[in-house]
């Protein structure tokens, strides 16, 4: 080859140099470099092209795998919060992972292996697919969720896809993935909110069970301390005064039979007096002297009575009947006297007279005496009604203030009595409140018009396979093969110590090179050399438009 011998002179000279020149040797420059590409032209192309090749080819033996890919919405709640608030609260990412695990569970699966025939031969050029049908299924199943535009975290969509050897049969799986999905979604909804609204029921029959010992032991206390409770210390103090003031009535009704008692007793005395003295023949009699002046200390008072009130008034009325009965024995008494002057004036009689004549005069001096004596009796007998009443009264007083004394205590004792029954009825309340709210969303649930999944966009049916991507593979291939053909390049630009310029031979021996002596071409090498660049630029030109033919074709296919 050219530029040989002077490799071979500049070793002759200047072997003890070589080592100490090497350390020194620079990087190449990008002329160098452009100079290793044009000489290695075919190292790099040749990988290239073959492993462009054959990763195309392989590409077309792997079975095509076709994706259909369905949308489903997540539909919310139809009836407004404010008229019934859910009773399901779980995250819908959490209640999606845990649908999930349901729908790509064991049993599931295997339940639409079976219905669909699924994986029952193994895919050729398929290393990756598992013995499990199972553990293949779930691999060939994806599930991509949909945030709202502008609301990160808040979802309103998810999509399935599913990966089978035919469209039709990717576009039926997932279909029944689909149904799957949204079947569980309700069944699950409805199973949370039942959960959610027996708690409840539950709860309430407890707190109802308390609430009902709690009312029992209110109720006892109450009927325990009937009359002495806070609510009706009011009333107490209503009855307390009224009984005083009863008693202060009864006690002047008392003040009044009394003195009513001491002017019978008087006037019966005068009267026994007036009836001895008919008996001794005294024939002339005056008028008591204490009833003339009881009647007219009588009509006074009357007179008084009737300036300052009313003829219905009490007072008014008493005083009227006083003075009616006053002159009533006024009238007795003069009667009396008159039939005492006509037997006094009458001749004795003699045994021819009938006795029955004096004995009726002085009867008629008795009926008076004997009116005092029945009305001194009911007197009486009206005194022991008033004290009688009296006692009663001063009782019923006594035992009122008992109740009032003791109310401060009651009202201790049934604050705590009340204090865990109101916690009680709070509590019955509240869950009450929540068990009717969770019914409402349970029957809401129940009609369809809760949070449901809607199917928006049906499962597609593939028309070109999702995998493999042939497109995918021949680049994959190219950038392959070309980094082998670097690679080698690199090799061989390593192991090979050429001298091929001047600057090379100074790099690496340090002496000045005098005569070069230039490539000489052997007569016809030209033009040989010329067909020779043809038909290697021919090649590379189709080994190019092949692969770029090849990378169409798997761009169109994919």
């Amino acid at each position: 080859m050219p530029g040989a011998w002077p490799l071979k002179f500049a070793v002759e000279v200047g072997t003890g140099m070589i080592d100490d020149d090497l350390n020194d040797k620079v990087s190449p420059s990008m002329e160098e470099y452009w100079a290793i590409i044009q000489r290695r032209r075919w190292h790099i192309l040749i990988p290239t092209f073959v492993f462009w090749a054959a990763a195309l080819s392989g590409s077309w033996l792997i079975p095509p795998t076709y994706e259909s890919e369905a949308l489903v919405l997540i539909e919310q709640q139809k009836v407004p919060e404010q008229y019934v608030i859910p009773n399901v609260t779980v995250n819908l990412q959490d209640r999606l992972k845990s649908m999930t695990q349901q729908i790509l569970s064991r049993t599931r699966l295997q339940s639409t292996i079976d219905h669909f025939h699924l994986y029952q031969r193994r895919r050729r050029w398929a290393f990756n697919q598992s013995k499990d049908p199972i553990e293949q299924m779930r691999k060939d199943i994806t599930i991509d969720l949909v945030e709202a535009p502008g609301r990160p975290g808040q979802l309103t969509a998810f999509k399935i896809r599913y990966s089978a050897d035919t469209p039709q049969l990717a576009q039926q799986v997932n279909g029944e993935l689909a149904s799957l999905f949204i079947d569980e979604n309700l069944k699950s909804q409805q199973q949370l909110s039942e959960g959610t609204t027996a708690f409840l029921q539950s709860q309430l029959a407890d707190a109802r069970a308390k609430l009902e010992v709690q009312e029992a032991k209110v109720r006892a206390f109450k009927a325990n301390h009937f009359g002495n409770l806070p609510s009706q210390v009011e009333t107490n103090v209503q009855i307390l005064t009224g009984l005083q003031s009863q008693l202060q009535n009864v006690q002047k009704a008392l003040d009044t039979a009394n003195q009513q008692r001491l002017y019978l007793e008087s006037l019966q005395q005068e009267y026994q007096s007036i009836h001895a003295n008919l008996d001794n023949g005294k024939t002339s009699v005056a008028l008591p002297s204490a009833l003339n002046k009881d009647l007219l200390d009588a009509r006074q008072k009357l007179q008084e009575a009737q300036l300052r009130y009313t003829d219905d008034h009490p007072d008014v009325i008493k005083l009227q009947d006083k003075v009616s009965r006053l002159e009533k024995l006024q009238q007795e008494a003069d009667s009396q006297d008159v039939a005492q002057d006509v037997a006094s004036k009458s001749p004795r009689p003699t045994s021819g007279i009938d006795p029955g004549a004096a004995i009726e005069v002085q009867r008629g001096s008795t009926t008076p005496m004997m009116q005092t004596q029945s009305q001194l009796k009911a007197n009486r007998l009206e005194i022991q009604n008033y004290q009688q009443r009296e006692k009663t009264i001063e009782a019923d007083i006594a035992a009122y203030q008992a109740r009032l004394n003791s109310t401060p205590a009651t009202e201790q004792e049934l604050a705590d009595i009340s204090r865990g029954y109101e916690e009680s009825k709070a509590n019955y309340n509240s869950l009450l409140q929540k068990q009717n709210q969770s019914q409402l969303a349970t029957s809401l649930q129940e009609r369809q018009q809760g949070e449901e999944f809607h199917t928006l966009d049906p499962p597609s049916l593939p028309v070109r396979p999702a995998a493999p991507n042939h497109l995918l593979f021949s680049i994959g291939g190219m950038i392959l093969g070309c980094a082998m053909g670097v690679g080698l390049t690199a090799f061989l630009e390593a192991t090979d110590a050429r001298v091929r310029h001047e600057k090379d031979l100074a790099d690496i021996v340090p002496v000045k090179v005098l005569i070069g002596i230039p490539y000489l071409d052997a007569p016809g090498e030209d033009r040989s050399r010329v067909v020779f660049q043809r038909m290697e630029f021919a090649a590379a030109a189709a080994l190019a438009f092949l692969m770029f033919v090849g990378n169409l074709y798997a761009f169109y296919k994919s």
